[in-house]
C-alpha cells in the first residue's frame, strides 16, 4: 500500500496542472502537483514538500479536500493499492519553476480542467475539490479503465 498527495493550485480563477511527460501511466495525461509520503512524514508535509519540488512554488493556505482510495487486484495501472490525500492551496508565492522533472506546468481556467486529457476518475473528482464538503472515494481501475466509482 502506498500513500500519496494531490494538491490543486489555486490562483486568480486558474489552477496549476502538469501535463505529464515523465515515461509512466501517467504519460500525456495532466494531474495535479504531488507524490509520494516519505517516511514518517504528515501529508500536509508531504504536498508542501512536493508542491516545492515539482513547482518550486510555497504554500501555505492549504485545506484537505478529500481522500481516495484506489484498490489493486494485480491489474491497477497504478501497481499497488494508493491512499490519496487531496489539497486545495491557495494564494502560491515565489516563483514557478520552467524545469518541472514531471513535465509541463500550466496554469488553467478553472471551469476548463475537466476537458483536459485526464484519468476518468480525476474529471468527476477534480471537480468536488472546489466544493465546501470533504470528500472520500474508491476508484477501481483494470488496466487503464475506471470499472467502479464510489462517492461519499
Amino acid at each position: 500500500m502506498k500513500l500519496g498527495v494531490l494538491v490543486y493550485i489555486e490562483d486568480a480563477g486558474k489552477v496549476l496542472m502538469i501535463h505529464r511527460q515523465k515515461k509512466d501511466e501517467h504519460k500525456g495525461l495532466w494531474l495535479a502537483p504531488g507524490g509520494k509520503l516519505e517516511k514518517n512524514e504528515a501529508p500536509r508535509e508531504a504536498a508542501i514538500r512536493e508542491v516545492k519540488e515539482e513547482t518550486g512554488l510555497d504554500i501555505d493556505q492549504l485545506a484537505l479536500k478529500g481522500v481516495l482510495t484506489f484498490p489493486d487486484d494485480g491489474d491497477s495501472p497504478f501497481g499497488d493499492e494508493w491512499h490519496v490525500f487531496v489539497f486545495h492551496a491557495l494564494q502560491p508565492k515565489g516563483q514557478l519553476t520552467a524545469d518541472c522533472p514531471e513535465g509541463h506546468l500550466e496554469w488553467i481556467p478553472r471551469d476548463e480542467l475537466v476537458e483536459l486529457p485526464m484519468w476518468k476518475g480525476d474529471q468527476v473528482f477534480t471537480l468536488k475539490v472546489f466544493e465546501n464538503e470533504i470528500f472520500e472515494g474508491k476508484l477501481h481501475y483494470k488496466s487503464h479503465d475506471l470499472v467502479s466509482m464510489v462517492f461519499w
